[in-house]
């Protein structure tokens, strides 16, 4: 038996069985992305959000009609509470 025929006998095998398996690969792979309830829903809420107006103007409104007329009256502390919770919530 000569050394250079069994070299050749096993590139033949390599390549046949990179081909196959190549071959293969590519017939049973399949790529799909499927979006679960919860992303569908959260795409839905994003969508809304983006839809709204960033002001509410049936209650800017109404306190503006309330503070010409003088019965929307704020109490000192509840103007300090309201920017103390609004100081704390954005440094935390």
């Amino acid at each position: 038996m000569r050394i250079n025929s069994v070299k050749q006998v096993e590139q033949i095998y390599q390549k046949t069985s990179a081909k196959s398996n190549v071959a293969s690969a590519r017939k049973t792979s399949s790529d799909r992305i499927e979006i679960s309830n919860i992303g569908r829903d959260l795409q839905v809420a994003k969508k809304a959000v983006s839809e709204a107006e960033d002001i509410r103007w049936d209650k800017v409104n109404a306190i503006k009609k309330r503070m010409k007329s003088g019965t929307y009256n704020v109490t000192c502390e509840e103007v300090a509470e309201k920017m103390a919770d609004s100081y704390f919530s954005t440094t935390v």
